[in-house]
């Protein structure tokens, strides 16, 4: 069932208990479904139509780039900063973790890299960005930004979208971004990362 809607994201949104009498439901407004499993249970996965992929529109940037091939994708999550560490198997202070912020109104949205240890400074980003850091909510982040939680990442990302670096990743000569999918990611410089993220600035917003 999965490879037939493998060209949409999905989110699990909630789980429950189902009867075996029941089967693949579909709520057009949503595109719900309910997927069976051989215990009985359910997720109920909400699916946003989504002509191409995350990861493939980043694939394809990076194609632009002559780097596509090096992007990475595992067999095993890599949806937080500890599991990108084990499948990289490496420090989780090296994994960039895109941290999703609203923006001055509605349409736009803050994008901060920052090492995988770090956290906002909430009084530093307030100086900084003269408003409260406000983080965007999963339907809010996809909705901005094209990926879902687990895979944001600063490339590829529609108009409206302000990416920043934060000092916290200078530290290490290359760290590891994910790549618009909650199991892949790329290896990259510093400097590397701010030209292909299009940064506007280094900032320093972070404990």
């Amino acid at each position: 069932i999965l490879h037939k809607v493998e060209i949409f994201r999905f989110t699990v949104v909630s789980s429950n208990m189902v009867s075996k009498k029941q089967s693949l439901r579909f709520i057009p407004s949503s595109i719900s479904l309910i997927l069976l499993s051989e215990n009985n249970r359910s997720a109920r996965i909400t699916i946003e139509k989504n002509k191409i992929m995350s990861i493939e529109k980043v694939k394809a940037y990076f194609a632009t780039l002559g780097r596509e091939k090096e992007v990475m994708e595992f067999p095993v999550s890599s949806a937080t900063v500890e599991l990108a560490a084990q499948a990289l198997s490496v420090e989780p202070a090296r994994i960039a973790k895109t941290l999703s912020f609203q923006g001055e109104d509605e349409n736009h949205c803050i994008l901060i890299v920052t090492a995988g240890d770090a956290k906002i400074d909430n009084s530093k980003f307030r100086h900084f960005f003269k408003m409260k850091a406000r983080m965007l909510s999963p339907e809010k982040v996809a909705e901005s930004t094209g990926h879902a939680i687990g895979g944001v990442c600063p490339f590829a990302n529609p108009e409206g979208v302000r990416t920043y670096l934060d000092i916290s990743l200078q530290r290490f000569d290359t760290v590891f971004p994910a790549c618009g999918s909650s199991n892949s990611a790329i290896e990259l410089h510093c400097d590397e990362l701010f030209r292909y993220a299009l940064a506007i600035q280094w900032i320093d917003v972070c404990k």
